[in-house]
């Protein structure tokens, strides 16, 4: 279990460097072109970061429904294995 918390660790890692350094080069990139206005450098930006809210609260959602289904699924496991406990003292 240790291992798969690091293993999650890492990956999470990773993908925060990897939003970092697209962050970096985005920032760099919107700098850096000098035939761009400034309004439309800073339209851009605002729309990434709308993009980047959406894109995390997509995810959030999708892992919330998925404990959910995972919470509701454990407690149907819990029942039926009472079922079977209660069935099973009953008939000796």
């Amino acid at each position: 279990m240790l291992n798969k918390n690091s293993d999650n660790g890492l990956i999470m890692t990773v993908n925060l460097l990897g939003v970092v350094i697209a962050y970096g080069m985005l920032g760099i990139s919107l700098w850096l072109s000098t035939d761009v206005p400034l309004s439309t450098k800073g339209f851009w930006a605002i729309s990434v970061m709308m993009l980047t809210l959406s894109l995390v609260n997509f995810v959030k959602y999708r892992f919330d429904e998925r404990m959910a289904e995972d919470r509701i699924q454990r407690i149907e496991d819990a029942r039926n294995e009472k079922l079977l406990e209660d069935y099973v003292s009953e008939s000796r």
